[in-house]
């Protein structure tokens, strides 16, 4: 299977209906479109590091979650972060492909899977104003207090720490993975009485107990990084004979 081909694998399972009005996913460089995809890395983010990776280990293509290319990039010179790495990769033959709010809304991606290690049941998508139904709302198995939900939310995810804003009993639960703090409103309309994102804000957390709702923080990484290994499967589901290495080491740390 060629680049070109894997990119537009990905595209129907992924496609660009779901992203939002101002994300920029996609592809961000196809060099070499005839290019055989062998090895294929999946991470969350295109740093240096990763990008780095990529080229000096033989990897054909870079499959991240956040774009490359999320800003505006107005010239091609190695002295700034987004076209250093551009270049890197271009001069190296190396494709990368990002796959943003497309992923959170896609069946099967970021918020299904979150909602699936959480033990969420009944699980439907939650929209916010004119955006893709990027988050998620479904039901505990049964009510438990929010003290408990946040040992086992720690628990699932190997989490030392989460923020919380909020007290009470908890069975219906709505969550989006990354910066979700504008589908907070959407999950209190929506009867949830507890809301989980990877970041919300200080002053939205610290406002959600008075408005009714229980606030979980979880970090952003934390959140997201789950969903490597659903699209290292979308991967392997176009060819079972491509490598794919995934990378899940945080460049964002608490020490």
């Amino acid at each position: 299977m060629t680049v070109l081909e894997l990119y537009r694998f990905l595209e129907n399972k992924m496609p660009r209906a779901l992203s939002a009005s101002w994300d920029n996913d996609g592809a961000a460089c196809i060099p070499v479109p005839t290019r055989e995809a062998r090895r294929v890395l999946v991470a969350l983010d295109a740093t240096e590091r990763v990008v780095n990776r990529a080229l000096d280990e033989g990897f054909d293509l870079l499959l991240t979650h956040h774009p490359l290319l999320f800003r505006g990039v107005k010239s091609l010179t190695p002295f700034a972060a987004v076209p250093r790495k551009l270049l890197a990769l271009a001069q190296g033959g190396v494709a990368a492909l990002s796959y943003h709010t497309r992923l959170d809304a896609a069946a099967g991606g970021v918020n299904d899977v979150l909602a699936d290690l959480l033990g969420l049941v009944d699980v439907k998508p939650l929209a916010s104003a004119d955006e893709p139904a990027c988050a998620r709302i479904g039901s505990l198995p049964a009510e438990m207090s929010a003290a408990e939900f946040v040992a086992e939310v720690k628990r699932r995810l190997g989490l030392s720490a989460v923020l919380v804003s909020g007290e009470g009993t908890v069975k219906t639960i709505a969550l989006c993975g990354g910066e979700g703090g504008d589908f907070l409103d959407a999950a209190r309309a929506a009867g949830a009485d507890l809301y989980l994102s990877g970041r919300i804000g200080y002053h939205r957390m610290l406002d959600a107990p008075e408005e009714g709702i229980i606030a979980v923080e979880i970090g952003h990484f934390a959140s997201e990084v789950p969903v490597l290994e659903a699209l290292a499967a979308w991967v392997r589901e176009a060819d079972d004979k491509i490598e794919i290495v995934i990378d899940t080491t945080p460049t964002i740390q608490l020490i």
